[in-house]
């Protein structure tokens, strides 16, 4: 079970990298990018970014190497922002969930009918 500190340096740390990616970041490999969740250590000295990248493979590839060498730039972005002893190193890891849901979602889309028939009476009516 995680501390309530570390619960609230985690949520500094996406809030930071989400506004980064978005307002600050040029690198033009960096595109599509949700920041979905952020896992800290215990001891709060590295962090793990979960992010979602909309895309095909090879642009998911391009845009973690984006990120990761960015890294440094983010990491001086979040010093800023939460006051610890050590800034967390931060390394990116691509968040399949999305692309799961979309595709279990498509999935269900096309085994279910389009339109679902009106009930039809349980049994005899009597009238």
């Amino acid at each position: 079970m995680t501390s309530r500190r570390v619960q609230k340096a985690a949520e500094a740390i996406r809030e930071v990298v989400s506004m980064a990616i978005l307002a600050d970041l040029k690198d033009p490999r960096v595109e599509g990018v949700t920041v979905t969740f952020v896992e800290v250590s215990p001891d709060m000295r590295s962090a793990k970014v979960h992010v979602s990248i909309m895309g095909d493979e090879t642009a998911q590839k391009l845009c973690l190497q984006g990120l990761t060498s960015s890294a440094g730039f983010l990491q001086q972005k979040i010093a800023r922002r939460i006051d610890t002893r050590y800034t967390p190193r931060i390394s990116f890891v691509i968040d399949m969930g999305v692309k799961k849901s979309i595709a279990l979602a498509k999935m269900l889309h096309d085994l279910l009918p389009d339109e679902i028939p009106p009930d039809e009476p349980a049994g005899p009516t009597v009238d």
